[in-house]
């Protein structure tokens, strides 16, 4: 009787040794994000550039029942090219003043008069960039995303976008290049002494 009781423990354990040595089918739990597929990135770039302000400044306005309201059809295309450059009273400057105008894609200070620039797919805006232009422009501050040039002006915070995940930046990037196309050049910086 002792002997059957124990045949049963013994099958138990070499059982046991058997399955143990044997390599699971199942494959390594991960704790890595599933990559996003392109259409993915898109709608997160979309989601990213709509929580972050970017329409507050490259996007132009008119004025609704309920105040300023984005212009559909001109959606990130930057300050109207074809509209003329208003006069700026300077007296506020010395004071510590910066001006916007009403839409506000244009801004006056210490540094001159800048232009919210065309972020569509056109090639008046970002239309012929590549991703480490955007990159560039986008982390470091380069106009264009051209290393050695000038610097981006104020009020684009670049520099807070500096340590940006690459994969938002790509979403961005990708998104951007999937606007609209809005032909619109806009116009060149005014320097303080031109004002």
């Amino acid at each position: 009787m002792k002997k059957s009781a124990f045949l049963p423990f013994v099958a138990f354990v070499v059982v046991l040794s058997v399955s143990s040595c044997t390599q699971s089918s199942q494959p390594p739990v991960s704790d890595a994000k599933p990559v996003m597929d392109t259409v993915e990135l898109i709608r997160h770039g979309e989601y990213l550039v709509n929580i972050m302000g970017c329409h507050d400044c490259h996007s132009p306005k008119r004025m609704g029942p309920n105040g300023p309201e984005l212009v559909p059809e001109l959606l990130l295309s930057g300050y109207p090219g074809d509209r003329p450059v208003q006069k700026t009273d300077l007296k506020a400057i010395p004071m510590g003043w910066a001006m916007l105008n009403e839409d506000l894609t244009s801004f006056v200070g210490p540094w001159g008069e800048s232009f919210a620039a065309n972020l569509t797919s056109d090639q008046t805006g970002i239309g012929t960039w590549t991703e480490d232009q955007f990159r560039k422009a986008f982390t470091q501050g380069w106009f264009k995303g051209i290393e050695g040039g000038r610097k981006l002006l104020p009020p684009m915070p670049w520099f807070n976008f500096a340590n940006m995940k690459d994969e938002d930046l790509r979403a961005i990037y990708l998104y951007l290049k999937s606007t609209r196309p809005v032909n619109n050049i806009v116009p060149a910086p005014i320097p303080p002494e031109n004002l």
